[in-house]
């Protein structure tokens, strides 16, 4: 009788015990999501960022610890970013798995709206867009997720701009040496449809891009963006594009890129590229005035005389070599078009 009532009290207790402990490391997890946030905040504002928000929330028990973060927002960052850039946001959600403490889940809600530098503000909404990056002791994260879906954005041009997907990873290493990669990144988006005020030269949707790289030696401390870049320059940066695949109307890309700055802190560099759809893409720039007549009837020429047609009647696919010199982009000498100057504050 004594060991049936002593195993009905252990059936009773253990949950009773097992709920209070689950208790205890929600909230010591939920009081370290605020003592982080606060000191984050703090830090923003000791930089020379403007950082606002609400009042926080807790929240999450019994399986994770969230803050909820309203109404909050961020200015600043042009010793960073060329003009900075402003940011806000409904609400934010920081959320810690209690299965899985050391790492940290960003969601961000609502309507968020963003400005960069001079540019006109642009709002956006989607219905999923979390980041998620380690908890750990160092300022910089080795890692970083960014997932986004859906995202419906207003921008100056139009309010029809939009994007399914997309996937960022980032391995970041500031302490990398030069020669070692200091950044690397893989981006996927799918299904993005371009504002209808925007220039559109190959159509207003992009089936989807791919880029995989690596950037190449820090970017060094400096007191403007200029002198940073001046100096990354100096120490050999580059940024390496090791694969790039662009599905865009009628042109079927994919290539390798190296690219650095020059004396005048403009882009250069060389990159390979196999292009499907050649000849419309040529036609549909030169139609949309993004390249002339001439450049593109001679790309053509010289395009048509390396292509390789397919045993499997395929369209023809070509190996492109392009470089990037004093703002002209050029394949095979022949010059397709000169970019616009990039203008260091």
């Amino acid at each position: 009788m004594w060991r049936r009532r002593r195993l009905w009290i252990v059936l009773l207790v253990a949950p009773l015990l097992l709920l209070a402990a689950d208790t205890l490391y929600w909230r010591i997890a939920v009081r370290n999501l605020e003592a982080g946030f606060t000191t984050w905040a703090n830090e923003r504002r000791a930089t020379g960022w403007s950082e606002a928000h609400g009042t926080p929330i807790r929240g999450g028990w019994p399986l994770a610890a969230t803050l909820t973060v309203p109404a909050m927002s961020l200015a600043g960052g042009s010793s960073d970013i060329p003009g900075g850039l402003a940011w806000s946001a409904d609400s934010v959600v920081l959320r810690v798995a209690l299965p899985r403490p050391s790492l940290l889940r960003i969601v961000a809600t609502g309507t968020q709206r963003l400005r960069l530098a001079e540019s006109p503000e642009v709002s956006f909404t989607a219905d999923r867009m979390d980041v998620e990056l380690p908890l750990q002791s160092v300022r910089v994260p080795p890692f970083l997720d960014v997932i986004v879906e859906h995202v419906r954005a207003n921008t100056p041009v139009g309010d029809d701009a939009s994007v399914d997907s997309v996937r960022l990873h980032l391995d970041i290493r500031p302490e990398a040496q030069s020669g070692d990669p200091a950044l690397a990144f893989a981006l996927r988006a799918v299904a993005m449809t371009l504002p209808s005020g925007m220039a559109h030269p190959l159509g207003p949707h992009i089936a989807s891009l791919a880029v995989d790289g690596a950037l190449n030696r820090p970017v060094p401390l400096g007191h403007t963006p200029a002198e940073r870049a001046a100096a990354w320059r100096d120490g050999g940066g580059s940024l390496e594009i090791r694969h790039l695949a662009l599905v865009w109307g009628p042109l079927d890309l994919t290539g390798s890129a190296t690219l650095g700055l020059d004396e005048q802190l403009q882009p250069m560099g060389a990159a390979n590229a196999r292009v499907v759809g050649y000849a419309e893409t040529l036609d549909s720039l030169a139609t949309h005035a993004a390249i002339s007549r001439s450049a593109a009837t001679a790309a053509k020429a010289v395009l048509s005389l390396l292509a390789n047609s397919p045993d499997d009647g395929s369209p023809p696919d070509v190996e492109v070599p392009l470089t990037l010199r004093y703002r002209t982009l050029s394949m095979r000498q022949v010059p397709l078009v000169r970019l616009p100057e990039i203008e260091w504050p």
